[in-house]
């Protein structure tokens, strides 16, 4: 009996072995020939998901096929994140995440079931958010220095978040500037909104996104930006930097990731889709209303970007003494 490879079956697959560049040159082309879905770890409405869907709307005109958003809140957008890390590498479905997510969440949880770095390919960067500190529209505070002096005046005092970046931007503050507070969770900034607004909360840092409309109606005033450029519908109201925490720079990115795996032809599709998107006029004065600037940045760039992200949180998380979730 003899044992070998027929060359019949090396021609096979020789022929096998050069089709596949075409086949997965071929269902790029072809990409999308279906719906394609997005998940945002944010509920509906939020300031994420207002940010999130000026991007959908306009990758479904760009994609031609429809785009459903897929809102999965909770821990952190752990889950939503999750989501998406076991879902077919297809390009079919997109996370909608920001680097506070992406970079924070191994700092602030003692274990996931999921490697930012290592299980998703970016997409694109394509927007960065501004926060702003906020007080209710009646306090008396003025200033980012009336708020301080008062705080440190106080034995105890309180500040409510709604996502990573509020807490630890909130904590950092708190350790900078020398006061005690406690924190004070929400699901949402909306349900936030009236204990800023009745003095409940003494200060919230809250996503720009939200936090100009209520500003807009009257129901709450800005006293400092987290960014280190203002923002361009309060162009009065100083960064923090100015406000004299020199170096205080807090401005969250917001990418699309795929999983891993998902071919390079679909990836990069989805990049110049992104891009196009990105430098579109009406969606740069859409962000522009929502605390935030256009980003043009590809899939190399992302990367990149956030895996030195990565690396930066970890001493500011630990200098903020925040302890680390189960």
């Amino acid at each position: 009996m003899k044992f070998g490879v027929s060359r019949r079956t090396l021609i096979g697959a020789a022929a096998l072995a050069a089709t596949l560049p075409l086949a997965t040159a071929s269902s790029a082309q072809d990409f999308p020939s279906r719906a394609l879905k997005v998940v945002i770890g944010f509920p509906a409405g939020s300031g994420a998901d207002i940010l999130g869907r000026n991007i959908t709307n306009k990758l479904q005109e760009v994609s031609g096929q429809p785009v459903v958003v897929e809102n999965r809140p909770g821990a952190n957008s752990n889950i939503a994140i999750g989501v998406v890390k076991n879902a077919k590498p297809d390009g079919y479905t997109m996370l909608f995440v920001a680097n506070s997510n992406m970079a924070m969440n191994k700092w602030l949880f003692k274990s996931l079931p999921f490697d930012t770095l290592k299980d998703f390919t970016p997409v694109a960067a394509w927007a960065q958010l501004g926060f702003v500190v906020v007080v209710g529209a009646d306090s008396k505070h003025k200033t980012l220095a009336d708020l301080t002096a008062l705080l440190k005046s106080k034995p105890q005092n309180k500040y409510g978040t709604t996502n990573q970046t509020a807490l630890v931007s909130s904590e950092y503050y708190r350790q900078l500037a020398g006061f005690e507070a406690v924190n004070v969770g929400y699901r949402t900034a909306p349900d936030a909104t009236p204990d800023v607004v009745n003095g409940t909360l003494d200060f919230m840092i809250m996503d720009g996104t939200f936090a100009l409309g209520q500003i807009r109606n009257g129901k709450i005033k800005a006293l400092a930006v987290t960014s280190l450029w203002r923002v361009a519908d309060i162009p009065d109201v100083p960064t923090m930097d100015e406000a004299g925490l020199k170096g205080f720079d807090f401005a969250p990115w917001w990418a699309t990731y795929v999983p891993v795996g998902t071919p390079a032809p679909i990836v990069a599709k989805l990049e110049g889709w992104h891009k196009q998107i990105a430098q579109m006029p009406d969606i740069k004065d859409a962000l522009q209303k929502i605390a935030s600037v256009p980003l043009t940045l590809g899939s190399a760039e992302t990367a990149a970007k956030l895996a030195g992200e990565v690396d930066k949180w970890g001493p500011i998380i630990k200098a903020a003494g925040i302890v680390p979730q189960e």
